[in-house]
């Protein structure tokens, strides 16, 4: 099935289990919080959460399994919700935490869509999927703190951008989408009865 429908397909499918419905109320309420943001909170703090729209919305549309989904959901709007209150600031460590946990389910989202594209050409080796999935963490990583930096350098100052942190990050990241290959290599991401992409 091409892409686009088999997304659509995979979007329309009801919710059947627990946790498939939790990983749709996370997304719904991801969607929620960032259209009332964009009426109530600065600019910036709107555009921090609709960055993480793509990601919960994707999950659902390539067809992970419900624990992946849900994990995805909540990780990448926990991540958005933390720099909006403040808590990388607050919390000593977090920002390192949420860098392993949000890259390593953007890794596993990345492997699914490299995978279902035919980038990646099944080889049946366990090994494919830690290799790919650290590489696709590590530039995700990078582009992250490019973006950072993009931010503190035109649009605020707030944004906190030093060498260590940005280097720390990549490595929580690089760190997160390796553990992220090394459970791909063992357990399927994605749901038996998706429609393929």
């Amino acid at each position: 099935m091409p892409m686009l429908p088999a997304m659509i397909a995979n979007l329309k499918r009801p919710p059947r289990t627990v946790t498939e419905w939790l990983a749709d109320a996370v997304r719904a309420g991801a969607i929620v919080t960032t259209v009332v943001a964009l009426f109530t909170l600065p600019f910036t703090d709107f555009a921090v959460l609709s960055m993480a729209l793509p990601a919960v919305m994707l999950a659902r549309m390539i067809g992970l399994r419900s624990g992946v989904d849900l994990l995805t959901c909540a990780t990448v709007f926990v991540a958005a919700g933390s720099n909006v209150i403040d808590l990388y600031r607050a919390w000593t460590g977090w920002d390192l935490i949420v860098h392993a946990l949000c890259t390593g389910v953007l890794a596993a989202v990345a492997l699914v869509l490299l995978d279902d594209g035919g980038v990646i050409a099944p080889t049946g080796r366990r090994r494919t999927p830690i290799v790919v999935a650290t590489i696709a963490g590590l530039a995700l990583s990078a582009v992250w703190e490019m973006v950072e930096w993009f931010g503190y350098r035109f649009i605020t100052d707030a944004i906190f951008v030093t060498y260590d942190d940005t280097i720390g990050d990549m490595i929580a990241g690089g760190a997160g989408a390796l553990a992220a290959g090394v459970l791909a290599s063992r357990f399927a991401l994605t749901r038996r009865d998706r429609s393929a992409l």
